[in-house]
């Protein structure tokens, strides 16, 4: 069980390390207004959303298989749901980050870049949140 524990954390920081970097290329990419580097900020926002989307699969499989070993207490928690909802969350986060991908592509300039300096301190609420839950189990 504290192996399959390990790996879910594991999964989860490499989720989030993309989750933190990829808003912020976002901030660039709107900032930018060289044709050349706006190409290169695509390549490198597309390169890391392929990367990193292999992450959410894996937190939430070995997630939902560390719950499997007590099913019932983590059905009557409500800490549980709680986080559960906020992974939901972030995995919304994470589609949208796909789209804003695919926007800039289009039209760099389709949001000021303070949007996306904004847009990128949702996934650091979120962790905070699912953290504590975790750890401290209020309710």
């Amino acid at each position: 069980m504290l192996w399959i524990k390990a790996f879910h954390i594991i999964f989860m920081v490499c989720w989030f390390a993309g989750i933190f970097y990829l808003p912020r290329l976002f901030v660039y990419h709107s900032m930018a207004t060289d044709p050349a580097t706006q190409k290169h900020l695509e390549l490198m926002e597309n390169k890391l959303y392929r990367f990193m989307s292999l992450f959410p699969y894996l937190t939430v499989i070995f997630g939902l298989w560390l719950a499997s070993y007590n099913v019932d207490y983590y059905l009557q928690a409500p800490w549980f749901h709680l986080k559960l909802f906020l992974v939901v969350l972030l995995v919304i986060y994470h589609i949208t980050c796909g789209r804003i991908i695919r926007q800039l592509k289009e039209q760099p300039s389709i949001r000021p870049h303070t949007f996306y300096r904004w847009f990128n301190e949702l996934p650091v609420l979120i962790l905070f949140a699912v953290v504590i839950l975790a750890v401290v189990k209020p309710f």
